[in-house]
């Protein structure tokens, strides 16, 4: 799928949600409503919380849930995450019932929508979201790049 003008601008806020993590890895979601609105976003919040669940998306996905006010469903959102989820992130999208999935780089090491495993596309599950990768992946494989640089020698 070929990303749309919208698709590139709320990836551009991801982007920026990931530049705002502080001793974490650089990672940014955004949640958009079914209108394209943003519900919510959120930076890689492990660290800081002491949580290990606490990946950007959870976060995103967790603020977006009660700003949408369906519950726990987030049909006809988008959700924009500037790396590919891993299988905790990607499966809880899939759970979230979001519509469509817009990410960066890809993540060969731990990505779940493609790399290792495609849990978002499986045909066994009753809920498989529209996809479109690789959105300005340079600019989020970019601020990997530099995290890991400066902070694993």
């Amino acid at each position: 799928m070929k990303p749309t003008d919208a698709d590139v601008a709320a990836m551009r806020s991801a982007l920026a949600y990931a530049r705002a993590a502080t001793d974490d890895v650089p990672i940014g979601a955004v949640v958009l409503s079914p209108s394209g609105s943003v519900l919510a976003g959120a930076c890689n919040g492990r660290e800081a919380s002491g949580d290990p669940t606490a990946h950007a998306e959870i976060l995103a996905l967790r603020a977006a849930a009660a700003a949408h006010g369906d519950g726990w469903r987030l049909t006809g959102c988008t959700l924009v995450v500037t790396v590919e989820p891993c299988t905790m992130c990607a499966g809880a999208l899939v759970l979230a019932r979001v519509s469509r999935l817009v990410f960066g780089a890809w993540e060969p090491k731990t990505g779940a929508v493609g790399s290792l495993w495609d849990v978002v596309r499986d045909r066994r599950s009753s809920h498989r979201p529209e996809v479109v990768a690789g959105v300005l992946a340079a600019e989020s494989s970019a601020l990997l790049e530099e995290f890991f640089r400066t902070h694993r020698l």
